[in-house]
């Protein structure tokens, strides 16, 4: 079941303060951004964060699952923890870098 607009709505919120939060919609899914670097994966109602060492001490825990067909496992998050989430997101955004923009592609006519 695909992700509602009131469930990205919620997720936004509940790390709201942190910075300055988007999210875009991909693949049907979504991809939540603070500060402008991608943060939470949110898939059929879960979110995700990638399995990444600055997160071991929180995520210990945490059950995994795949977002998608095909991708890495990742840390699923308790959306509803604000301290754990907090604490991700936070970790999260000091490591992740801002994606560098892509190349338009030229027509050769």
């Amino acid at each position: 079941m695909a992700t509602t607009v009131d469930f990205i709505e919620y997720v936004c919120t509940q790390i709201d303060g942190i910075g300055a939060v988007r999210h875009k919609k991909m693949f049907g899914e979504y991809m939540v951004y603070v500060n402008n670097k991608p943060i939470l994966l949110v898939c059929n109602s879960t979110v995700y964060v990638k399995i990444l060492p600055c997160l071991a001490e929180f995520m210990s825990a945490a059950e995994k699952g795949f977002p998608y067909k095909g991708a890495k496992e990742h840390y699923i998050l308790d959306i509803d923890d604000t301290e754990l989430v907090s604490a991700v997101v936070t970790a999260l955004e000091q490591v992740i870098p801002v994606p560098k923009p892509k190349k338009k592609k030229t027509s050769k006519m």
